[in-house]
C-alpha cells in the first residue's frame, strides 16, 4: 500500500520499505518518527487530510545535499562579480510502516521541522517596554489650573 504525505513544503509518494530525503527534521539518528499530514492512503482521498491515517519512518541519518552554486556578474561599468555556494541539510529516511487507521494510538514521536535561528529570533516574545515616567514640570501648569 502507498501514501502521500506532506513534508517541508513538499509532497511525496511512500510505501513501506521506500529510503527518503527530506528536508531537515528534529530528530537524531536510529529515532522513529511519524508523519500525521497524509493526502492519500491506498485509494482513499483526504479532504484535506485522511484522518487518522499515518506514516511511520526510522531516520538514518542527517545529511547534506549536493552544493548549489550561484554566479552573479553585472555587467558594463560595474565589474562586479560574486559566487555563492549552499547545501541545503536535509534528513535521509527508511519508511517502516503506512498506516490507515490508528495514528493517535501509537506512541511514536511526531516529524517536526528542525527550527532555524532565524525561528528562534522570532519565537522570542518582545520585552515589554516600561511606561515613561510623567515630567515633574509637565504636571504643575495642570495643578495651576485647579487653583484659579
Amino acid at each position: 500500500m502507498f501514501a502521500v504525505l506532506k513534508s517541508g513544503g513538499k509532497q511525496y509518494k511512500v510505501q513501506a520499505g521506500d529510503v527518503l530525503r527530506v528536508e531537515k527534521l528534529n530528530a537524531a539518528a536510529g529515532e522513529k518518527v511519524q508523519f500525521n499530514e497524509i493526502l492519500m492512503v491506498g485509494s482513499t482521498l483526504g479532504a484535506p487530510l485522511v484522518e487518522g491515517a499515518c506514516v511511520q519512518a526510522e531516520v538514518i541519518d542527517q545529511i547534506k545535499a549536493d552544493k548549489v552554486v550561484t554566479y552573479v556578474k553585472r555587467r558594463r561599468k560595474h565589474s562586479s562579480q560574486r559566487t555563492r555556494g549552499h547545501r541545503q541539510q536535509l534528513t535521509l529516511l527508511r519508511v517502516t510502516d503506512v498506516l490507515e487507521k490508528g495514528a493517535g494510538k501509537s506512541n511514536v514521536k511526531a516529524a517536526v521541522g528542525a527550527r532555524t535561528k532565524d525561528d528562534v529570533v522570532a519565537a522570542k516574545p518582545a520585552k515589554a517596554k516600561k511606561p515613561a515616567k510623567k515630567d515633574a514640570a509637565a504636571e504643575k501648569p495642570a495643578a495651576d489650573a485647579t487653583e484659579a
